[in-house]
């Protein structure tokens, strides 16, 4: 069984990722492994390169993620851009990491489950969600980033679309409810 953990920026799909590997589930973090698809990948680098521009390349020939971040944040043609690069690279190298996993029940971390078309590989989804007011808090203390840049971020995500899955159980992460009882609840559900 493949499961999805998403949900937007600061949400705390990671910690929710966390706890499963903690009880012995494999996930797969889409964006430790985009990050690792970009930089291994030299077809992904020089399509980034040809349609972001050169600046995003750096002087050790990798992929400059903040020049990046800084160039699709703030445009949403150029993030659909680097979204159509990278996603089909993405959803192969899912689909080959779960194929490896000999039918163990796995997850797999994104925040962008739909844009990405991830959700059509998936048999249920985890939905970690936030008040934007605590997850606007929580990005700008790990990233150091000002408040604007962090609306910016979760605007840009904007994960929630009107293709829901058939399967889609909820998280709530306001600080109030513990993760842990929702959680161990929706494996017992999932019967996993």
């Amino acid at each position: 069984m493949l499961i999805a953990i998403s949900g937007g920026i600061g949400s705390g799909k990671s910690i929710v990722a966390r706890m499963l590997v903690a009880m012995g589930y494999d996930i797969y973090d889409c964006d430790s492994r985009a990050r690792r698809l970009i930089d291994e990948n030299i077809s992904i680098k020089k399509a980034i390169s040809d349609n972001l521009g050169t600046c995003c390349i750096a002087g050790d020939g990798r992929i400059d993620r903040r020049v990046v971040g800084d160039i699709v944040f703030n445009n949403p043609d150029k993030l659909a851009l680097l979204n159509s690069i990278t996603h089909a690279a993405i959803r192969e190298d899912i689909a080959l990491w779960h194929k490896k996993q000999s039918g163990k029940t796995v997850f797999v971390e994104t925040a962008i489950l739909y844009q990405s078309e991830i959700d059509k590989m998936v048999d249920a989804v985890i939905d970690v969600t936030a008040p934007v007011d605590i997850r606007t808090k929580r990005v700008m203390q790990r990233n150091g980033l000002g408040y604007d840049e962090v609306m910016r971020r979760i605007n840009s995500q904007n994960y929630i679309v009107d293709r829901p899955h058939p399967k889609v159980y909820t998280i709530k992460n306001d600080d109030l409810k513990a993760v842990t009882p929702q959680l161990l609840s929706i494996l017992h559900e999932l019967n996993v």
